[in-house]
């Protein structure tokens, strides 16, 4: 994951494709959970609180233009 500075330095496009990659990355948590395959149950934390950064950073630019 990157830093939040760096993820205000990026494109609108760019945010949003991170976005996605987050989202399909829960996604694939959630599979394996419920597969019962073994996972670390600590990055669902982790990648919900990088998704809110994402999110309220696009939405801050859209606001912003």
């Amino acid at each position: 994951m990157i830093n939040i500075n760096e993820i205000k330095k990026l494109s609108q496009e760019e945010i949003s494709n991170k976005i996605y990659e987050v989202k399909k990355e829960m996604f694939e948590l959630k599979f394996k959970q419920a597969t019962r395959q073994n996972i670390k149950t600590h990055l669902f934390k982790k990648y919900k609180h990088f998704l809110a950064q994402l999110l309220t950073i696009e939405h801050n630019n859209k606001n912003t233009k």
